[in-house]
């Protein structure tokens, strides 16, 4: 008979167990585990390099020649911000100024190809090593 008594005490303790863990959430907290994930790798390809097209480049020769002798007067303090706001005018126009931004040298390379007497005069006028060190900010 005592048999049966703790076989009943057993089977009223586990289903207070039962009991006390569906209360609690259903979850049991005494067991915990612990997942790592492997580490993951993406490899994207570097976006194209923007280019700036010949009319492009032109347009850009056209409005830093008209610019040249209002850059002699007021003198390269002056004129490099005159620079800065011609550059961003002229990139807006052609949807390159994220291009601008990510590589100012593409302005060189612009001028150089196109106008390389122009290019020439505004670094000597604005004291500039080259076009891309005159541009402040962008």
């Amino acid at each position: 008979m005592m048999m049966r008594h703790g076989l009943a005490a057993a089977g009223v303790l586990a289903v207070a167990t039962v009991t006390l863990t569906s209360c609690a959430g259903g979850t049991d907290t005494t067991t915990a585990s612990t997942t790592t994930a492997a580490p993951t790798t993406t490899t994207t390809a570097a976006p194209a390099t923007p280019t700036v097209s010949e009319d492009q480049a032109q347009s850009l020769c056209t409005d830093l020649e008209a610019q040249l002798s209002n850059w002699r007067v007021q003198g390269p303090t002056v004129g490099r911000g005159g620079l800065n706001i011609l550059v961003q005018t002229w990139a807006a126009r052609y949807g390159l100024n994220a291009a601008v931004i990510q590589n100012r040298g593409i302005v060189d390379t612009a001028a150089t190809d196109a106008c390389s007497d122009v290019r020439s005069q505004v670094v000597d006028i604005l004291e500039i090593p080259d076009l891309a060190s005159g541009l402040v900010g962008l």
